[in-house]
């Protein structure tokens, strides 16, 4: 143990001395690291930071809330972690970048010729490196934009959070025109088999057929009591009727019974198509935002100090690991090993 005791402390003291004896080279070193990571500091363009938070809106049907009796959904409440990620999808997708990159001309802000090989690429590169989405440990959404124009990377983030709504809204408006559209067949085939009923029907009552139950059944009692008066001029009258009416009634029954259907099939696609309608042209704000960007006074890029410790910090390591490389080597080399 003792032993043990007294290497560690050989071992730290030998430590000591050997970067006491170089130290004047790794000083050295460290100095012309700090001076020149202190310029290229100075060289690096300078950029601020803007930031968008918002939270996630779950997207419910807005026609349900209108037209069904029972709200299966809040409007009005927080999305959950999933609804958070279909926005950061969203956000990070091609037309939200497109569209940023038209509006303020960024081939020309970041300098980048849009005839060179490879531009879309480089373009994407830039355009991510100074624009970024990610999902906070609160569940939130938070949108940074760094720019040399503290007033650009203001109007871009907010930019980015005014189109997350656009897009999202063109997603769910294009899927709900579908369903419309389906819904608005299905209720124009119905109404149209209701007008060919209706007409049919029209027809029958022509004949003098109108309600042919009620009819019957009102006939029925006028023959019975003729009957009973002792009327036979009347009850035959009466009893022709019946079976003037009684040739038709089978159709009448069946139109009627197909006319009744139909009703309900309409009054059921009425409800869908409205339903539908509603969500294809509806425009509802997909998240909530909590910050909106504000133009920052304070440049957020490069952090001088940083990129000075740092880089002292590296030379140090490596000027004392490449010295005890060349310790060794000389050792070695004084030993004959090599």
């Amino acid at each position: 143990m003792e032993e043990q005791q007294k290497d560690t402390s050989l071992a730290s003291t030998n430590i000591i001395v050997f970067l006491y004896q170089w130290r004047k080279v790794i000083i050295g070193l460290c100095f012309l690291a700090a001076v020149a990571s202190s310029i290229a500091s100075f060289i690096i363009e300078e950029k601020f930071k803007s930031s968008v938070t918002m939270f996630a809106t779950p997207q419910h049907s807005i026609g349900e809330q209108f037209y069904e009796e029972q709200k299966k959904e809040d409007l009005l409440e927080f999305g959950e972690k999933e609804d958070a990620e279909r926005l950061l999808q969203i956000l990070n997708s091609d037309r939200i970048r497109n569209r940023v990159i038209e509006k303020y001309n960024l081939w020309e802000h970041y300098d980048i010729s849009i005839s060179a090989p490879g531009a879309n690429t480089i373009m994407g590169k830039e355009y991510n490196s100074n624009v970024s989405s990610k999902l906070t440990r609160y569940g939130s959404i938070l949108v940074e934009v760094l720019d040399k124009s503290d007033t650009l990377a203001a109007l871009m983030a907010n930019d980015i959070a005014f189109l997350l709504d656009s897009v999202s809204n063109e997603l769910r408006n294009g899927r709900a025109m579908e369903a419309f559209m389906y819904a608005k067949n299905s209720l124009e085939q119905v109404q149209g088999e209701i007008r060919l009923l209706e007409d049919s029907m029209g027809t029958i009552r022509s004949y003098g057929v109108y309600d042919y139950f009620t009819q019957i059944e009102t006939l029925s009692e006028q023959y019975g009591t003729a009957i009973v008066n002792g009327q036979p001029k009347r009850a035959e009258q009466i009893r022709q009727q019946m079976e003037e009416i009684s040739q038709y009634g089978n159709i009448y029954n069946k139109l009627d019974a197909l006319l009744e259907a139909a009703y309900e099939r309409e009054e059921v696609l009425k409800k869908r198509y409205d339903l539908m309608y509603l969500d294809a042209t509806s425009q509802l704000p997909s998240k909530f935002v909590v910050d909106y960007a504000a133009v920052s006074d304070k440049k957020a890029y490069p952090v001088r100090w940083l990129i000075v410790v740092m880089s002292v910090a590296a030379t140090f390591l490596i000027s004392v690991i490449g010295i005890l490389i060349l310790e060794n080597f000389r050792s070695l080399k004084a030993q004959g090993k090599i």
